[in-house]
C-alpha cells in the first residue's frame, strides 16, 4: 500500500493591522469635530476637572461615565482653554463663555458644555487662520499690482468691500497679476488660460472683473488647501 502524501504545510499569514482613525462619538458628531480633536479637549479638561473620588485613580483614558462625574470649575474655564491654544480675548468674551458654559450659574462647567464652547472656540482660531493664509496668498498676487498700463483693467474694480471686514478692500486679482505671478515664476501660461482662470474663479462674470477677495477664498477651499475640518 503505497503512503500517503503528505499536504505541504501551509502557513496563514495574517493581514498587516491596519491603523484606522478612532471613530468620533455622538459628542463629537454633534458638534462637528474629529475623534482626535474631542481627545485634545478632553486632555485640557481633564487637566483643571474635579472629579469624584471614584474617577481620581484611572490611569487609562478617561471614560464617558467618569467624564460625566467631573466638572471644572468656572474658575478655570479659562486655564482649561488656554492649555486648549484657544483662550478668551477679553474679559468680554470669558463671561460670554462662562454664561454658555455654565448656564445654570453653578459654578461649574459639565464636560459636554466644555466640548460645545471648545469647539466653538476652536472653529473661530481656524476661521482666524485661514483668514491669514488667504491674505499672504492674496498679497502674493496684488502686492505689487497690475495697473492699467499692462492690460489689466487698473488695479481696483468695483465698489464694495470685498472681503466683508470693514476695511474697504476693493482690490481685485486681475488678468495683469497673473501675467506678472507667470513670468516671475518662469511659467509658460497663455492668454487663454489666463482668462480661463479669471472666469472659472469668478463665476464667470467676466475677464475685466477681476476676482475678488471670496471669489479666492472659494478657489482656495475648492483645490483643498484648508484640507478637512477637525
Amino acid at each position: 500500500m503505497p503512503p500517503k502524501r503528505r499536504h505541504p504545510h501551509t502557513t496563514s499569514t495574517a493581514p498587516p493591522p491596519t491603523n484606522k482613525p478612532p471613530r468620533p462619538s455622538a459628542l463629537a458628531k454633534a458638534h462637528h469635530i474629529s475623534a482626535r480633536t474631542e481627545a485634545e479637549i478632553r486632555e485640557a479638561f481633564t487637566l483643571f476637572a474635579i472629579a469624584e473620588p471614584s474617577a481620581k485613580h484611572s490611569t487609562t483614558t478617561p471614560s464617558a461615565s467618569s467624564l460625566a462625574r467631573s466638572s471644572l470649575p468656572v474658575s478655570s474655564l479659562r486655564r482649561a482653554l488656554l492649555a486648549l491654544g484657544c483662550p478668551p480675548t477679553s474679559p468680554a468674551e470669558l463671561a460670554s463663555l462662562i454664561e454658555a458654559a455654565d448656564p445654570t450659574a453653578s459654578g461649574a462647567v459639565s464636560y459636554e458644555h466644555f466640548v460645545a464652547v471648545a469647539a466653538l472656540k476652536l472653529e473661530a482660531r481656524g476661521a482666524d487662520e485661514r483668514r491669514g493664509e488667504v491674505r499672504e496668498a492674496w498679497g502674493l498676487f496684488v502686492g505689487r499690482g497690475g495697473g492699467a498700463g499692462d492690460g489689466g483693467g487698473g488695479g481696483f474694480a468695483g465698489g464694495e468691500d470685498e472681503d466683508g471686514d470693514g476695511d474697504g478692500d476693493q482690490r481685485r486679482i486681475t488678468i495683469a497679476d497673473l501675467r506678472r505671478v507667470a513670468r516671475e515664476l518662469k511659467e509658460e501660461v497663455s492668454e487663454e488660460v489666463l482668462r480661463d482662470m479669471i472666469l472659472e474663479a469668478n463665476g464667470g462674470r467676466s475677464v475685466q472683473s477681476g476676482v475678488g477677495v471670496r471669489e479666492f477664498e472659494g478657489v482656495m477651499r475648492r483645490v483643498g488647501v484648508f484640507g478637512s475640518h477637525g
